[in-house]
């Protein structure tokens, strides 16, 4: 079947950004992405206006993506959409056009787990990017998730340790409005922590048992340690930003790294993937290369591209599906808080 002409339509809606992407027997065809700006200005995402930008953008972002594809609608094979976990009302918009023009072409739908999609995204066919071997361990970290799996094939994964409370997207961001920075704050951390010293300042890493995570800890130290240090000195902020951002960015990494090696020794796995939007964060990038000669890791670090949120990794795990013949019902519902 794999050497067939097989087409793959797959979208992504899960949370605040409307992409779609082509996929031809694994390789990328196009991988549109329409962002939402509007919720810069509240500091996070609303889910009301999420879901109405996704309704405005759903459709010329599928068209733009057949477009640059080259592909018609009557060439797709099969249509994959994220179904959870996400926003419910993003997820429905979604859900609601891949079932309607699945049924519309008659052709199959396939109904894709976005957490799951991250770890896969490893296996689209890209030169210069080796895809791990299984078993491998993937770390996804992202706005709303942190978790350690262990990954024995496709479609077999298992939760090692994840968040107890905030994902380390969220750290980022909760760090970034206590110093005063945009949303989302990550990218301007990354960008500060570069010219700074990392260890300038030093956090106390909280302390969870296994390999679960605990970030609320570490947002609540930095927000009484600024008001600490602008009630002595007002311009603390803006004397020693970009320290205090090298600071957060490597607690941060070595909580994430910790956990990492934690979970390489006791599984005994050296190949090490990672995914989700935080992952194109240049200090964790580098902190997992480092991993290499430290640890003795195999480490795996997917297209930029495929990082943040995307339709490339949904149409990848659609392929792989349709292969297997794993398709969906018409019924089929968006979850928003759909497991591993």
């Amino acid at each position: 079947m794999s050497s067939q002409n097989i087409y793959i339509l797959g979208i992504e809606s899960s949370c605040d950004d409307t992409a779609a992407a082509v996929i031809h027997n694994g390789k990328i065809l196009s991988n549109v992405v329409a962002n939402q700006k509007i919720h810069e200005a509240y500091g996070g995402v609303v889910p009301e206006l999420a879901s109405r930008a996704h309704q405005q953008n759903i459709v010329p972002v599928v068209h733009e993506a057949l477009k640059i594809a080259n592909v018609s609608k009557e060439q797709l094979n099969a249509i994959a959409f994220t179904s959870g976990p996400g926003l419910m009302g993003s997820l429905l918009v979604g859900t609601s056009f891949a079932k309607s023009l699945a049924l519309g072409l008659n052709i199959p739908l396939i109904d894709v787990n976005h957490m799951k999609a991250h770890i896969l995204a490893h296996f689209i066919d890209e030169e210069g990017f080796n895809k791990p071997p299984f078993p491998f361990l993937a770390m996804t970290i992202s706005g709303g998730h942190t978790q350690i799996v262990k990954v024995d094939s496709y479609f077999d994964m298992t939760v090692l340790g994840e968040t107890i409370d905030d994902a380390v997207g969220e750290a980022f961001d909760k760090s970034g409005k206590i110093l005063g920075l945009g949303y989302p704050a990550g990218p301007e951390i990354d960008k500060r922590a570069k010219l700074g010293n990392p260890k300038a300042f030093k956090f106390t890493k909280p302390k969870v048992a296994g390999l679960n995570f605990s970030f609320s800890g570490l947002k609540t130290a930095i927000l009484y340690f600024i008001q600490r240090e602008v009630q002595a000195n007002s311009n603390f902020i803006k004397e020693n930003l970009n320290d205090i951002c090298a600071s957060i960015q490597y607690t941060i990494i070595g909580i994430l790294i910790e956990k990492l090696k934690l979970a390489s020794k006791e599984t005994n796995i050296k190949h090490i993937a990672i995914g989700g939007g935080v992952s194109a964060n240049s200090g964790i990038r580098q902190a997992l290369k480092d991993g290499e000669q430290k640890f003795g890791w195999t480490t795996y670090i997917p297209k930029f591209e495929f990082t943040t949120d995307n339709a490339a990794m949904i149409a990848i795990v659609g392929y792989l599906k349709y292969l297997e013949g794993n398709f969906a019902e018409q019924n089929v519902m968006a979850s928003a808080r759909l497991k591993i």
